[in-house]
């Protein structure tokens, strides 16, 4: 691949106008899941405006949280009139992953600005992170790796916003009983399955589905809580136990 160097003296990670072959790069390796993830924030969108926000309140809460497990989980708590801290706290916990995921990416880039790395925190998403930690698993400084990056995340923004700024806007003339939230389900599980990549991976997704079905009737929504804590916890010790065992096998 023929890229453009940086000149002597500027940050290895260049902007991206420097790497455009990395950044096409990053384009068409994301590209297939562009679909599904505007799938899944149309449906957001809808939901976001069945639950009785207007449709200015959704616009702010989508551009603003970006994160749909999250704006999913608040959304009956709000409607439900929950304290607000029981409405943070949910949110949070539903994306304590992202933390994982800071701690991954964190090597490849702690030399940037904060304003940078709080910009490209935003607009991260799970299945772009996952795709760049495939292509770039270990930390060393490579050329083109901040532009590859841009490539995954620009577009999965871009998809995701747009998708859930046509559910906002479609959501008052979409009837209930179409039942939008299954064909969500839908959309998000083509984009997860590819990524249940080892057994860790599925370990975690087997024992929070588990969690989650056996909490359903939690108040508050607080079983979505505990199955994500279960899966994570999960996920870390199956890969805590293998990475012991290959230690002493």
């Amino acid at each position: 691949m023929n890229e453009a160097h940086p000149h002597p003296g500027q940050q290895l990670d260049a902007w991206d106008r420097h790497y455009p072959d990395s950044w096409r790069d990053g384009v068409r390796t994301g590209l297939p899941t562009l679909l599904g993830i505007a799938a899944w924030g149309m449906v957001v969108g809808v939901a976001m405006v069945k639950s009785g926000l207007s449709v200015w309140q959704a616009s702010a809460m989508t551009l603003v949280a970006f994160a749909g497990s999250a704006q999913l989980a608040s959304l009956p708590l709000i409607a439900a009139g929950a304290p607000v801290w029981v409405i943070f706290a949910t949110a949070l916990v539903v994306n304590l992953r992202f933390v994982i995921f800071s701690a991954l990416l964190g090597p490849h880039f702690a030399h940037l600005p904060l304003r940078q790395r709080v910009f490209y925190g935003y607009i991260s998403g799970d299945v772009s992170i996952a795709l760049f930690l495939q292509r770039y698993p270990e930390p060393a400084r490579a050329p083109g790796k901040l532009s590859f990056l841009q490539g995954l995340l620009v577009p999965n923004w871009c998809s995701w916003q747009a998708g859930s700024l046509i559910g906002i806007f479609l959501g008052s003339t979409i009837p209930t009983e179409w039942q939008l939230g299954f064909a969500g389900t839908l959309a998000i599980l083509c984009v997860m399955i590819p990524l249940v990549i080892n057994s860790a991976a599925l370990c975690g997704v087997l024992v929070a589905g588990t969690v989650g079905v056996l909490t359903h009737g939690f108040p508050y929504k607080l079983g979505l809580l505990a199955a994500v804590v279960a899966g994570m916890a999960s996920a870390m010790a199956f890969e805590a136990a293998t990475s012991r065992g290959r230690q002493h096998g």
